[in-house]
């Protein structure tokens, strides 16, 4: 499903004069997204003790409308339980990779009854600027940090280790879908919470770090009640 937004989506390339825009591109969400395999399965088994439906596949691949990924700041969203997660987002536009972060921002209400729909019924915030990728097969965030925090509480913290490698994800979302040589974005996937409980704030940060001192940012903010 490739959709069209109304209003492009643009982004600054880190240490460089450039911008690249999209406007006609695959939006998706991996998940399970995890490196060691038990401990996606034990992740499974926990949410099917709750009444989570298991993927039929892992990684899974959630298709989502572009216009969900927004580099405004500003979102809304219902009265239900909503809470953001950092994850990496890799982008392809006109045959490059770019590396940026963004939020699989997700109701957590309607979570329990399906996944996908809980992640469509909320915003994706992206940070507004990238890294050009030269090769993505030499693409490795194990060494990054990602950080989150929520209403000002560190809410996220750790190495992206934990993740498949981005060339995997890319790879198996290619092979798995009609996306073909078109633009997309795709959200990787993300680590645990400090606290294992989510929370339902109203103003988030992202945060990922390199060893070589380069930070990507973003902040945004969440509008109760106006959806």
């Amino acid at each position: 499903m490739e959709t069209i937004r109304q209003v492009p989506l643009t982004f600054r390339v880190v240490d460089t004069d450039t911008t690249i825009t999209l406007t006609d591109f695959h939006a998706v969400v991996a998940g399970y997204t995890g490196r060691d395999p038990k401990a996606v399965q034990h992740h499974i088994d926990e949410l099917a003790a709750i009444g989570v439906a298991p993927p039929p596949e892992v990684p899974m691949f959630y298709r989502m409308d572009a216009d969900l990924f927004e580099t405004s700041g500003e979102h809304a969203t219902s009265e239900n339980l909503t809470s953001g997660e950092i994850e990496p987002l890799y982008i392809r536009h006109d045959g490059k990779f770019y590396l940026g972060i963004g939020s699989d921002h997700t109701d957590r209400d309607i979570e329990a009854e399906d996944i996908g729909d809980s992640k469509r019924a909320c915003p994706k915030p992206v940070a507004g600027e990238v890294i050009a990728v030269e090769n993505l097969e030499n693409l490795d965030l194990d060494q990054c940090t990602a950080r989150s925090w929520v209403d000002g509480e560190l809410y996220q913290e750790g190495p992206l280790s934990g993740l498949r490698k981005p060339a995997d994800v890319v790879e198996r979302l290619l092979t798995r879908t009609d996306i073909g040589d078109a633009d997309f974005m795709c959200l990787g996937g993300t680590l645990p919470l400090l606290n294992g409980k989510f929370v339902d704030g109203t103003s988030w940060k992202l945060e990922l770090s390199f060893p070589n001192g380069t930070t990507i940012e973003h902040n945004y903010k969440i509008k109760k009640g106006s959806l």
